[in-house]
């Protein structure tokens, strides 16, 4: 007999749901729930030993003309495109209602001066303070406020520019402190979290993950990369882990506005204490120096002169009389590893020596046309301030207007050479070489131009124009030519391709 439609559904309906308690399987479960995590107790820990920070620097009355009408007509320009103008001196200060760095807008001192916020965190019961040291660059004032509300004088203990990290201290005991940890354990994607004072609310906390551990950023630092929200007034505020520990010291911001973007960067702590212990100790950080300009390799240079992978800091230019000239390092040669220690890029050769001892001695691996040679070295001190490269040396002077032997295998590559005069090597420090006179096709395609010098050519030393142009006679004419290259002081490797 046929069943009805409708009963036939319910039929199966009331099957199925009987089925799901009498035996048939159950549907997979649910992968396990993640909670966000609860920064509460965290806050509650460690929010007592962060600091704020509030700079005063007296600026001087006049300006840099001392005349007061072109000084008042600056001042117009300036605020006619929004530029903070600081008040003339006998005028009554602005008043800034709202502005959480000076809630009522009152100030003792009528002279002008310029003003900061920004954080900092107790190292230590006795008043030990770490913040940045662009917060404190310039400050005559520098006041440290507890979250109890007491309010300090600090003393800067000292600041050190490369790595951005600054001591303080306040004559205080008994004070909270944070629990330094350890950055090696810190993974990419764990959450992390900021506390300090975005625009002077002091107290602020945000929070996020760590985006890239070891950003380089072009300097002595590499830095912690988060998405935790770190604006103007965070800066010097700590990092901290999930274990209330820090793990960087919050100092910059990738922005195209001025505000929070989405990436920012902290020091790592292990970097921070390093240069903190020096500071206290000495009140300034020593750092070891080789007397060297480095640079990266490409993968063809690297390839070109038979090094395979690009890996190793190319020396591009030698300080005279510095550690790496005393010890015989030449312009050209690429340094692959300090005391057994890779060298994978210009970066880790500038980080490594920093890191050594003044006066201590190393063992360079350098690559010099076609085969490694070790070379000792005795670091030298790095400068504390930074030393602008000198500019460049007039060029050697020709070999006059005497008629010039045709030079046809150079001719096709676009180059026309002479030789060094003795007076010139003394002036160059060279022992061979050849001068280039003219550079055209593809010598200038490739940048070369007329005053450089050829030092090598395809790993093989250049001794002068006779040997230059045998060697070149004797290349594939297909295939590129690699020529050791020294402008003024400066060496580099030029890949150059004949005209077809």
């Amino acid at each position: 007999m046929t069943m009805p439609a409708s009963r036939s559904l319910s039929l199966l309906l009331s099957t199925a749901v009987l089925g799901l308690g009498l035996g048939m399987a159950p549907l997979p479960a649910a992968a396990d729930t993640v909670t966000l995590p609860d920064f509460t107790e965290l806050v509650e820990r460690v929010g007592p030993a962060v600091v704020n920070i509030r700079t005063s620097e007296h600026l001087k009355v006049g300006g840099a003309t001392g005349n007061p009408q072109i000084d008042e007509q600056m001042q117009e320009f300036l605020r006619r495109f929004g530029i903070p103008v600081p008040p003339r001196r006998g005028a009554p200060p602005r008043k800034a209602p709202g502005n959480p760095a000076d809630p009522d807008g009152d100030d003792d001192d009528d002279s002008p001066q310029r003003r900061g916020v920004a954080s900092g965190f107790i190292l230590s019961a006795d008043g030990f303070v770490m913040t940045n040291a662009h917060v404190v660059a310039d400050a005559d004032e520098v006041f440290v406020t507890l979250t109890d509300k007491r309010e300090f004088k600090a003393k800067i203990i000292g600041a050190d520019e490369r790595s951005d990290i600054a001591v303080l201290k306040i004559e205080a005991a008994g004070l909270p402190t944070v629990k330094i940890g350890d950055v090696g354990k810190l993974k990419v994607g764990e959450w992390v979290m900021a506390i300090g004072s975005p625009f002077g609310f002091s107290n602020t906390v945000t929070a996020g993950i760590v985006s890239a551990k070891e950003r380089d950023t072009g300097d002595l630092q590499s830095f912690i990369q988060t998405d935790v929200a770190i604006n103007p007034g965070n800066s010097g505020g700590p990092l901290l882990n999930m274990r209330g520990e820090v793990v960087g010291v919050n100092s910059q911001i990738y922005s195209q506005s001025g505000g929070f973007m989405g990436i920012s960067f902290a020091i790592p702590i292990d970097s921070a204490i390093r240069v903190s212990e020096q500071l206290r100790g000495a009140g300034r950080v020593v750092r070891g120096m080789l007397g060297l300009y480095p640079d990266d390799l490409s993968k063809e240079i690297a390839e070109a002169i038979g090094l395979g992978k690009p890996t190793g800091a190319l020396v591009r230019r030698i300080t005279a009389d510095g550690p790496a000239d005393k010890a015989g390092v030449e312009g050209g040669d690429v340094i692959t590893k300090i005391d057994g220690k890779t060298v994978e890029k210009a970066l880790d050769l500038r980080r490594l020596i920093a890191a050594l001892k003044p006066g201590s001695k190393v063992t360079l691996q350098v690559y010099r046309r076609g085969a490694y040679k070790d070379i000792a070295v005795t670091i030298g001190e790095l400068p504390d301030e930074r030393r602008t490269a000198a500019g460049g040396e007039e060029e050697p002077e020709g070999k006059g207007d005497a008629p010039a032997k045709p030079q046809p295998a150079a001719a096709a590559l676009g180059l026309r050479v002479s030789d060094l005069t003795p007076a010139q090597k003394r002036e160059l420090k060279l022992q061979s070489g050849v001068r280039i006179d003219a550079a055209t096709d593809a010598a200038a395609r490739a940048g070369l131009r007329e005053g450089d010098l050829i030092l090598a050519l395809n790993n093989a030393e250049v001794s002068g124009v006779k040997q230059f142009l045998a060697q070149l006679a004797k290349l594939d004419k297909s295939k590129p030519v690699n020529l050791m290259v020294r402008r003024d002081d400066v060496v580099s490797f030029v890949l150059l391709r004949p005209s077809r």
